[in-house]
């Protein structure tokens, strides 16, 4: 999530309570969790054993909870709870917004667009020309859609982030400060529900077509002409390529990518990155030409071991 403004490290500071460790002339351009953090970002750690992953990234500005040596370049905020730190800033840039009507007077739609009743539209929305937005459909605060879009009935855009953080009274939920951007051409089925970026975007690439049901997590990133049937479902920060092909009920893993024209069966379990260009088949998803001689053999196998014990 980017600032409207830099703002300085020293004002950070004050505002957190924290004291500055490093260089404090630099300026936050913007805020990441780790999995997205760029340079000029301020992001978060809380765990000895990953202020290493932290201190390496490409973050500027760490907010953490224990002194430690800074490396050139950055700025370290040492302060009692990071998390909240964190989190609070987030949600002063954007805070809880309940809708007082059924479309935002900040959301900006092409006149062009067909907007259907019952279609809630939350505040800074922007739809492009001539889409089709059906009835029952909600698309919510900062999402964009581009030209030529076409959501059917029921479904749910820019829900917030599955994201929570555990702590030793339970789950603490983070404020999603990202958004959702649907590009041109994009047609997404009925019941389908879309989750914004915890800090960044959630992406559905130019020509892409989502069947009904489908559930696409925080952050994912989609290609171009990818198909994804009915009743499939993403996890957060999986980047998917383009002309990528998931049949029904496939099921997709967190943080993983998928390569260009990967196609993968129905209803299998994709639990590790895959290469482009090929047909996946099981669970877990694997090449598909290796996994049909598989079950070939473990059919011939009853046959095997009456033979072999004669």
């Amino acid at each position: 999530m980017n600032f409207p403004q830099p703002i300085p490290v020293k004002e950070l500071a004050k505002r957190a309570g924290a004291t500055i460790i490093g260089d404090d002339s630099l300026e936050a351009l913007g805020i990441n969790e780790i999995h997205q953090v760029r340079k000029g970002d301020i992001t978060f750690v809380d765990v000895p054993k990953y202020f290493n992953k932290a201190l390496q990234s490409a973050a500027t500005i760490i907010l953490l909870n224990a002194k430690t040596k800074c490396p050139p370049g950055k700025a370290l905020l040492l302060c009692d709870d990071p998390f909240k730190v964190y989190n609070d800033l987030v949600l002063s840039y954007r805070p809880y917004r309940p809708l007082t009507a059924v479309i935002s007077e900040s959301a900006q739609i092409h006149p062009s667009t067909i907007i259907e009743p019952n279609t809630i539209i939350g505040p800074d929305v922007v739809i492009g020309r001539n889409c089709h937005i059906h009835a029952n459909v909600t698309i919510s605060e900062y999402t964009i859609i581009g030209d030529n879009v076409v959501i059917q009935p029921g479904t749910v855009i820019g829900t917030e982030a599955f994201y929570y953080k555990r702590g030793p009274n339970g789950y603490e939920k983070w404020r999603s400060g990202g958004r959702v951007i649907i590009e041109d051409n994009v047609d997404i089925g009925p019941g389908c529900t879309i989750n914004k970026g915890v800090s960044g975007d959630t992406i559905i690439g130019m020509g892409t077509k989502l069947d009904s049901q489908v559930h696409i997590g925080h952050d994912v990133v989609i290609g171009k002409h990818c198909l994804l049937a009915g009743q499939t479902g993403v996890g957060g920060n999986t980047v998917i390529g383009d002309w990528v092909v998931l049949y029904g009920q496939v099921g997709v893993a967190q943080n993983l990518h998928i390569g260009n024209n990967a196609v993968v069966s129905a209803k299998a379990g994709v639990s590790k990155d895959l290469e482009g260009g090929k047909l996946y088949f099981g669970v877990p998803a694997a090449d598909a030409r290796t996994a049909y001689r598989e079950l070939a053999a473990l059919r011939h196998l009853p046959d095997f071991l009456a033979n072999f014990y004669k």
